[in-house]
């Protein structure tokens, strides 16, 4: 016999008993509207399940336009939650693009502008005459390039003070040279430097014949220029004149110069006291050294020192310890380009060319000489017309100078 049953009103049997958070929802619960037909019978939903949504962290604030990281967590703060696998990729923060080549373009640029603004400047600061002033059958062009340097004993712009420490002997009239060399750089091979001295016995335009540095006193640089084409035959292209002050303040701002005596050279004149050997000499020095005639052979060891000077001189400006200074560059361009004077067909290039043509290796020579003699103009140097027509054959034709023939 079955126990008693316990008949329920929905019809079902005892069922198991259950906890209040399981227990079914009401029907009222149930349903999701309320039908405006009442023909039509909600649909029951099936009971779902409570979802709840997963433990946020708190993410900082991220700024992708560069903004600096957010500060570092406290001790009791939770750790950043890991990305997994599947976790999508975080986005990169963007970063500005470098442009190294720009850069480097703009600065090349900036040196350029520069480069080109100095040399102007440095080209308008020449002093120029008209030194290569055309005259009646002049010589015409000859091959190569041809420079006629002089050195002058202008006192221009020297106070008293300045011509006592060059010991310059002071005003004497209208303005001498001491200092003519000819400088031959040909198409091709190695620059001749030829002195001339300024006691040569030579035929001077409307003034007959004296010596050759008489007709720069007569007619100052254009009747020197032709009477040095007309004596060797050779057509002058260019033409640079320096004084006394510049001469100085050049080598002083190259900080001396080096030079090696064979003999000593004491010229209370010329304001030196020298011993032999090799030393450095300052501007006051160097120009009492390249006037100088205190010596066994006068003139002709006074020629041989200047082209020593000279050798010394482009040999310390184009150093690479000068022309990578821009301190000592500047200052060496501003003091040559402020003491020269030049033709006016010439520029800074055409001065620049000469250095670099003269900075190596040359061929340094005396005009062949005769001997000397006793005239009215005093005592004076003779060539030796043979020895000398060869001589000046020879570059006229850009052809280097026989060994025969090279003296000094």
């Amino acid at each position: 016999m079955e126990p008693t049953q316990v008949v329920r009103r929905d019809g079902g049997r005892d069922r198991e008993q259950l906890a209040y958070s399981r227990s079914p929802e009401p029907e009222q619960a149930t349903r999701r509207y309320t039908s405006k037909h009442p023909t039509q019978q909600p649909q029951q939903q099936p009971p779902q399940r409570a979802r709840h949504a997963p433990t946020q962290q708190p993410q900082p604030y991220r700024d992708d336009r560069g903004a600096p990281p957010p500060p570092s967590r406290g001790r009791g703060a939770p750790p950043p939650p890991s990305r997994g696998r599947g976790a999508p990729p975080q986005p990169e923060r963007r970063r500005r693009k470098r442009h190294p080549f720009r850069w480097f373009l703009v600065i090349l640029l900036v040196l350029i502008v520069g480069m080109v603004a100095a040399v102007v400047h440095l080209d308008n600061s020449l002093t120029r005459i008209d030194a290569l002033s055309a005259y009646e059958d002049r010589i015409g062009d000859t091959p190569g390039t041809n420079w006629l340097l002089v050195g002058s004993d202008s006192r221009a712009g020297l106070s008293e003070e300045q011509e006592q420490d060059l010991a310059t002997g002071g005003e004497v009239g209208s303005e001498r040279t001491d200092t003519i060399i000819l400088v031959h750089i040909p198409k091709s091979g190695q620059a001749t430097l030829v002195s001339l001295p300024r006691d040569s016995y030579v035929s001077i335009p409307g003034q007959g014949r004296d010596k050759l540095n008489a007709s720069f006193a007569f007619g100052g640089p254009p009747l020197l220029v032709q009477t040095v084409e007309g004596a060797t035959g050779l057509h002058i292209d260019h033409y640079a004149q320096i004084g006394f002050g510049g001469f100085a303040a050049v080598v002083d701002t190259l900080g001396g110069i080096d030079v090696c005596l064979d003999a000593p050279i004491s010229d209370p004149l010329a304001g030196i006291d020298l011993p032999a050997g090799c030393q450095t000499l300052d501007g006051p020095q160097s120009l009492g050294f390249v006037r100088s005639r205190a010596t066994a052979l006068a003139d002709i060891d006074r020629m041989n020192n200047q082209r020593k000077f000279m050798a010394a001189l482009l040999k310390k400006a184009t150093g690479a310890g000068t022309l990578a200074n821009p301190f000592k560059l500047w200052p060496l361009a501003t003091d040559t380009v402020g003491s020269l004077k030049v033709d006016e067909s010439d520029h800074l290039w055409h001065v620049a060319s000469l250095g670099w043509a003269m900075r190596g290796d040359t061929v340094n020579t005396t005009v062949p000489i005769g001997g000397f003699e006793d005239t009215d103009s005093g005592n004076v140097l003779l060539w030796d017309r043979d020895r000398a027509s060869r001589f000046f054959d020879a570059l006229a034709n850009d052809q280097p100078i026989p060994e025969d023939l090279r003296t000094g």
